[in-house]
């Protein structure tokens, strides 16, 4: 894609995230569910295949410019900006240990919008990773599995889940499993969690099977590998994925409260000429414009492949969730009190921000991903055991 073309895609998409996107929006919060007339529209589009290769469909844009284009469509609705999110980040988990008989399967229909995979890893008893608690025993060509996940994004509603579970018996990474589950499995029960706080509509699921049987077949790479396919090539893009998304929600925040000041007046001055509300305006945008710079950092980092790739995908996504509440909040104070009743955008925005911080790994999670790393960093250097 050219600059002059990939100029007239951004700018496509500025007009629809601003325009119909908004209407959609509307009727999301309205019905708390996401119409399969949307996922249609944006499929038709173009905008589930942005990311992927042209050999799967994709549009091959590179990491960079995908990024530029989340900003933007972060701006909307999280459930709208979650299902671009997902679509376009699962087939990198797919496609790193597919066969070519499962890329033509399942990969190749996901990018082109044909099935709907949800990325099922976490659990209610566990936490997420090696902690893994579902469990697989074999039986000739099947897998029968059982356990539990809960708070499965387009859980209820997609054609299989990428399930990661392990051989009954094994500890650790060792012995885990990654299976495309098809959604009717026999001995499954799924039903939708109650309604969320925020990103309404994104259809969050919990699911129970017992003995349901999954064929060989569907296994991506090998047994001791699960892991390696949920975080080796789909975390850490993910994590720069979700951080660049802050950084668009906190732009839609900040020109929420940008024209709140400019329009709101008291005692006779609009709100911009008070100088504690210039000052937070100025702190906002300084706080938007370093989280933006990380996480393209971070990104770079991660397209050429560097050995810090892991540590900065979790710097980004840890300031930008910090930054992003920050400038939520300041936001909503230059509202005042009016701008925590519904139906207006920053009371819908102050909800939405708060699930990032959850999204890929918590905070605390992100925070002991940077530790390890720097610390082997500081062992590797001085030759210590730290």
């Amino acid at each position: 894609m050219t600059d002059s073309e990939y100029a007239a895609l951004k700018a496509e998409i500025e007009s629809y995230i601003r325009g119909p996107a908004e209407r959609w929006a509307e009727r999301i919060e309205r019905e708390h569910a996401v119409a399969p007339q949307l996922w249609d529209e944006l499929r038709e589009r173009g905008y589930l295949n942005l990311a992927a290769p042209p050999e799967l469909g994709g549009r091959g844009l590179s990491f960079l410019r995908y990024l530029g284009l989340m900003e933007i469509v972060a701006m909307s609705h999280a459930a709208i900006r979650m299902i671009v999110h997902v679509v376009n980040g699962t087939w990198r988990a797919l496609d790193r240990y597919a066969t070519a008989e499962q890329r033509r399967r399942f990969v190749i229909p996901s990018v082109r919008g044909e099935i709907k995979v949800a990325f099922a890893l976490t659990e209610p008893g566990a936490g997420t990773g090696a902690d893994l608690r579902c469990s697989v025993v074999r039986d000739g060509d099947t897998y029968l599995l059982s356990g539990e996940k809960h708070m499965i994004t387009f859980g209820s509603i997609c054609d299989y889940w990428l399930l990661f579970a392990r051989v009954a018996g094994t500890v650790g990474a060792a012995g885990t499993v990654a299976l495309l589950v098809p959604r009717n499995v026999a001995s499954a029960r799924v039903e939708r969690m109650p309604e969320s706080m925020g990103v309404r509509g994104s259809d969050h699921a919990r699911m129970s099977f017992d003995r349901s049987p999954v064929p060989i077949s569907h296994r991506l790479g090998e047994e001791g590998q699960g892991l390696d396919v949920a975080l080796g090539g789909f975390l850490a893009p993910s994590r720069i994925s979700v951080g660049m998304s802050c950084v668009g929600l906190a732009r839609r925040a900040f020109e929420l409260a940008v024209d709140r000041a400019r329009h709101r007046e008291t005692f006779g001055k609009p709100l911009y000429r008070r100088q504690a509300i210039g000052f937070m305006i100025a702190e906002m945008a300084t706080d938007i414009e370093a989280a933006r710079r990380l996480v393209l950092h971070a990104a770079s980092e991660w397209e050429s492949g560097s050995h810090e790739a892991q540590k900065l995908s979790s710097m980004a996504k840890l300031y930008a969730t910090s930054m992003l509440q920050r400038v939520t909040d300041q936001a909503l104070q230059i509202h005042g009190g009016i701008g925590y009743w519904e139906p207006h955008p920053i009371e819908r925005v102050y909800r939405d921000a708060r699930a990032q911080r959850f999204e890929e790994g918590t905070n605390e999670i992100q925070k002991t991903v940077i530790g390890r790393e720097v610390l082997r960093e500081i062992s590797g250097r001085d030759g210590s055991d730290a």
